[in-house]
């Protein structure tokens, strides 16, 4: 008996001996069979739990409080697999500490603010096929340019305008994209906003476009399907408030319309005159805005000379006025318009962007029609007429003074020790690596909105002059992407576009003068002849009273004015003195 309660107290099946008689064998069986009061208590401890779960379950208040708890969940799951990408790259980035103050800057991520426009990424091959199959019987299939003139015949040399095929605007805009162009690779592009941007290298960037480090600069180039780059702006989300380059909050919501097709331009500094377009169609009249970027050096100018009111309306062109210009020079304060529309506009499907100093002389859409929709192609510029070398074209810029030459040997000998070669053949179908930046003609899809992001970038890290950079930015984009440009003739351009002089030029030249001239009354001799005396009329530079051209006696010309006069062309300007 003893042993039996001493094999009892050992807990343990595997310490239980067997004794004669088989005593212990049958009440160690016997005692396995039956449960203890620690499972007893431990069960109904669960049955009670799991009644108490059920219960609640029944009453309505925590069942819909537990509803909710599940769909914020699932939200927060949601918001975070949507910039999970955005936010690997640059997880390390996001709080930094400045060693010189105990400021904290905090990166977060900018989306296109009210964007409006649907995503149709599928839709986009739908729309490849119709617009191939409008152009099998396009009007302008035979158009050919006019042959050279022969040796003998002498025409003007330099740049000049060619002939362009143009449909007629009506038919033009019949053939805008039901839907967007596809965006290969890239279709999720976001910015980053940063309120007090760092610099931490000499040759950074600005406050305005962020100071990104050459890491980051280099992964901009590495093409995803979601992409977080420095795009300007970065002080806030929405541009032009509170960001640098900001504009009233009336003219804020007039930029965040949805539009099909602008036409934008700027003035900064006065530097130059604003050009009326001409020969728009009503239907582009209707549906077209207009919108001309003036600094407040720039506005004043206009105030005084009664050309700008309350309406903010000049002709065509619709005026925003900036404030808080992040640059000192203002052509490169021009950059930012010139290449950051999308982010400006970002309910925009294309725009057609103009220097301040050319005057617009075709339709819109004519022109979106020729260089866009028949290319099938989503970003057009033009070529320079002359060069097509990037070195060359740093040679012309040192010796105009465009910039100070120890910044472009800087910029050029950074890029050549990235891989940046001359010009060749081998690179074709690309027929240049310079452009004639002055007219950039865009669909806002995410590809080409990079495109233009980080061409601002490299504007913003060197040199304005955007030509240096462009073929930099467009190559190493092409390395990853199938993507093209259309960079057309620069005398198709010069065909819808007129160049004016700049200010500078203007005030430099002299005034158109109007001559008047009086016309003496008859006079009466030895009284008899009966005439009244004539009144003086007015007359007109190079018109008699009559209409008539006058006719211009040639000065007398001796010696060495005459042979060479005789094969010189003398041009005509209004107010010289030979038509006086």
């Amino acid at each position: 008996m003893n042993g039996g309660s001493f094999g009892l107290r050992t807990g343990s099946n595997g310490s239980l001996q067997q004794v004669q008689n088989g005593m212990l064998q049958s009440q160690s069986s016997v005692i396995q069979r039956k449960p203890s009061k620690t499972l007893l208590s431990g069960s109904r401890e669960k049955e009670r739990f799991f009644t108490f779960i059920c219960r609640c379950l029944v009453r309505r208040k925590v069942g819909m409080l537990i509803l909710v708890v599940f769909a914020l969940l699932a939200f927060v799951v949601g918001l975070l697999a949507v910039n999970k990408d955005a936010s690997e790259n640059y997880s390390s980035y996001l709080m930094q500490r400045n060693t010189n103050s105990s400021m904290v800057t905090t990166v977060a991520v900018c989306g296109e603010y009210n964007r409006r426009l649907p995503d149709m990424r599928h839709s986009s091959a739908a729309s490849v096929i119709a617009n191939s199959v409008s152009l099998m019987g396009h009007p302008c299939n035979n158009f050919a340019f006019p042959p050279p003139p022969p040796p003998g015949v002498r025409k003007r040399i330099g740049p000049r305008p060619c002939p362009v095929c143009y449909l007629p605007a009506e038919q033009a805009k019949a053939r805008m994209p039901s839907f967007p162009s596809v965006s290969p690779v890239l279709h999720h592009l976001t910015y980053f906003h940063e309120e007090n941007p760092i610099k931490r290298e000499p040759h950074g960037g600005s406050d305005f476009g962020g100071f990104p480090s050459l890491k980051q600069r280099n992964n901009s180039f590495n093409i995803e399907e979601s992409m977080t780059v420095h795009c300007g702006f970065v002080k806030g989300c929405r541009p032009g408030y509170r960001t640098g380059f900001d504009v009233d909050e009336a003219d804020l919501r007039e930029l965040e319309l949805f539009h099909e097709v602008i036409v934008a331009s700027a003035i900064f500094g006065n530097y130059d005159v604003i050009q009326q377009p001409e020969n728009i169609s009503e239907i582009a009249r209707k549906n077209v805005r207009f919108y001309m970027f003036i600094d407040e050096e720039t506005e004043a100018y206009m105030k005084n000379s009664s050309r700008l009111d309350s309406s903010k309306q000049v002709g065509l062109w619709r005026i925003i006025v900036v404030h808080n210009v992040p640059y000192m020079d203002p052509r490169r304060n021009g950059k930012i318009p010139k290449l950051l529309l999308h982010r400006l506009f970002p309910n925009v499907r294309y725009s057609i962007w103009i220097d301040g100093k050319l005057q617009l002389v075709v339709d819109p859409y004519q022109i979106l029609e020729r260089f866009l929709w028949r290319q099938n192609a989503s970003f057009a510029i033009s070529r320079h007429y002359s060069r097509f070398n990037v070195f060359e074209e740093a040679e012309a810029n040192k010796a105009a003074g465009k910039y100070d030459n120890a910044s472009i040997n800087y910029q050029i000998e950074f890029y050549k020790k990235e891989g940046l070669t001359p010009y060749s053949d081998a690179k074709l179908p690309i027929t240049s690596d310079v452009p004639e930046g002055c007219v950039i003609i865009k669909e806002h899809i995410p590809i080409t909105n990079l495109f233009t992001c980080l061409w601002f970038n490299e504007v913003d890290r060197f040199t304005s002059r955007d030509q240096l950079s462009f073929s930099t930015v467009r190559d190493r984009i092409l390395a990853k992407v199938d993507w093209t440009v259309n960079m057309f003739m620069d005398c198709e351009r010069r065909n819808f576009v007129i160049q004016a002089y700049h200010r500078d030029m203007l005030n430099q030249m002299p005034p158109p003068v109007s001559v008047t001239s009086h016309i003496k009354p008859a006079l009466v001799r030895n009284g008899t002849t009966g005439r009244k005396p004539m009144k003086p009329a007015l007359v007109t530079a190079g018109t008699t009273e009559t209409g008539r051209m006058p006719t211009k006696r040639s000065p007398v010309r001796r010696g060495r004015d005459r042979r060479s006069g005789s094969r010189r062309h003398r041009k005509v300007v209004v107010g010289n003195r030979d038509n006086i």
